[in-house]
């Protein structure tokens, strides 16, 4: 079947097998960073953006994305290299393996929610797991990146 998407702001048509998950495709494009993980949609570790939305590549088809937008961690360097070093100061990237499903999360809530309370950063990251850290050096490092132009104002 032939799709047509823009995958980090470049416009692709391909032939895909109908069955093909997004994880699949966007890393035949070079998305390494779309990362397998649980292939149940618990671990959020293949998390792309489609239409500015989080979604889980590995429950989702790829042909869902035929005329659709889909950012992975690779369309969003700069912002995810910003939230990256706060996540370093504070000592919650561990490992990185979770990292790039992570941060597209973070980034997503930072566009989605308006300065949100500790439940509700809890709550939108929920479907993220890290098998690393105990979440507190994570939550620190949103917290710090959600407020780093207050000190400016």
């Amino acid at each position: 079947m032939k799709i047509h998407l823009w995958l980090n702001d470049k416009e692709i048509s391909d032939e895909i097998s109908p069955d093909m998950p997004l994880l699949e495709y966007v890393r035949t494009k070079g998305c390494y960073s779309v990362k397998r993980g649980c292939e149940t949609s618990n671990c959020g570790l293949c998390t792309v953006w489609m239409n500015k939305k989080p979604v889980l590549s590995c429950s989702v088809l790829a042909a869902r994305a035929d005329g659709k937008e889909i950012v992975t961690l690779e369309g969003v360097q700069e912002r995810a290299a910003e939230f990256g070093t706060y996540l370093a100061n504070q000592g919650g990237e561990q490992c990185g393996f979770c990292n790039p499903g992570f941060i597209m999360n973070v980034l997503a809530m930072e566009d989605e929610l308006n300065n949100p309370t500790e439940e509700e950063i809890k709550a939108y990251l929920s479907g993220n797991l890290c098998r690393c850290s105990g979440y507190e050096s994570q939550l620190r490092a949103i917290k710090n990146y959600l407020n780093r132009n207050r000190d400016i104002e």
